[in-house]
């Protein structure tokens, strides 16, 4: 029984060299495209963060002006409505300009 394993093992070692010689091979022909793809993952991962960065600060600059609205402007609606009330009636009863 250990004759018969014994020869099925010599007959498969050269096959499993084989495959083993073929992946190396394989590995060898693809590794250029592998360090190329992995240049440009870190590439457009550079990109992506400047991106984000750039697009954070764009937020931040939106948000601020918001809560400038907000906490400034809109308190403020009431007399800006009442001025504006104001200078259209002086504006009513002031007399119109003519050009000459």
């Amino acid at each position: 029984m250990e004759a018969l394993f014994a020869l099925l093992l010599l007959a498969v070692v050269p096959f499993v060299m084989l495959m083993v010689a073929f992946k190396v091979a394989l590995a060898l022909l693809l590794l250029p495209f592998k360090i190329l793809g992995g240049l440009f993952k870190g590439l457009l991962g550079l990109i992506g963060g400047l991106f984000g960065v750039v697009a954070g600060g764009v937020g931040l600059v939106f948000g601020l002006l918001v809560m400038l609205v907000v906490l400034v402007l809109l308190p403020l609606a009431p007399l800006l409505l009442l001025g504006g009330i104001v200078w259209l009636a002086l504006k009513a009863f002031s007399p119109a300009t003519r050009p000459a």
